[in-house]
C-alpha cells in the first residue's frame, strides 16, 4: 500500500491504523488510566501553547516519518514549526509523547524510539507508562547524542520549544489517575 493509499482508507476507516512501509498495523485501544495520562499531558501542552504559534496535538493527528516511510498516531505532540501545515499529519515536532501499555510498550520503547530520534526537529520524546508510576524524558543534546531522564516524585523536567517553555512533573501526568504520586 502506498502512503496516499493509506490516507484516503485511513480517512474511511472506522478503526485507526499505523503505517511503516507499506504495512497497516491496527491500533490497540487503550485504558482509561492510558487516556486520562495522553490528555494530562496534552492539556499541559496546549495551555502553555495557547495565543503562541506552537500547537498541541493528541491521539488522532498522525505523524510522518519520511526517513522510515511510516506514519503514527502519538498520544500528543508539540508542533513548532508554522510550515508543517498538512491537514491530515505533521512531519516536524519538537516534542512527542507516548503512553506505555501493555500492548504498546515494545513498539513505543524500540521502533518509535529509533524512528523518532531520525526527525530532525525533535528535541523531546516522553514515555509514560500506564500500569505504575514511571516516565522518561529523553532529551536530544547533539545530532546523533541524546540525554534520558528519569522522573521522580517532586521533580519536574523542562520542555524547551519554540520559545515555549513547558514544566511538567509526574504529578502533572497522573494526575486523576488513581495512582499515588509521591
Amino acid at each position: 500500500m502506498s502512503e496516499s493509499e493509506y490516507l484516503a482508507a485511513e480517512e474511511r476507516a472506522a478503526t485507526r491504523s499505523e503505517y511503516v512501509a507499506g504495512e497497516l498495523f491496527a491500533m490497540a485501544g487503550g485504558s482509561e488510566r492510558h487516556n486520562r495520562i495522553a490528555l494530562n499531558i496534552a492539556f499541559h501542552l496546549r495551555a502553555a501553547s495557547r495565543g503562541h504559534r506552537c500547537r498541541a496535538f493528541i491521539a488522532d493527528m498522525r505523524l510522518r516519518v519520511a526517513a522510515h516511510d511510516a506514519f503514527y498516531y502519538p498520544d500528543a505532540m508539540l508542533v513548532c514549526d508554522e510550515t508543517d501545515v498538512h491537514p491530515l499529519y505533521k512531519e516536524r515536532p519538537c516534542f512527542i509523547a507516548e503512553v506505555l501499555s501493555p500492548a504498546t510498550a515494545a513498539v513505543d520503547t524500540r521502533e518509535k524510539l529509533v524512528h523518532y530520534r531520525d526527525i530532525a526537529s525533535l528535541r523531546y520524546y516522553l514515555m509514560a507508562d500506564s500500569e505504575r508510576v514511571w516516565a522518561q524524558l529523553l532529551s536530544r543534546a547533539g545530532a546523533d547524542r541524546w540525554l534520558e531522564q528519569a522522573l521522580e516524585p517532586g521533580e519536574s523536567v523542562r520542555i524547551e520549544c519554540g520559545g515555549l517553555s513547558i514544566a511538567l512533573s509526574l504529578a502533572d501526568l497522573y494526575e486523576d489517575t488513581g495512582f499515588a504520586v509521591g
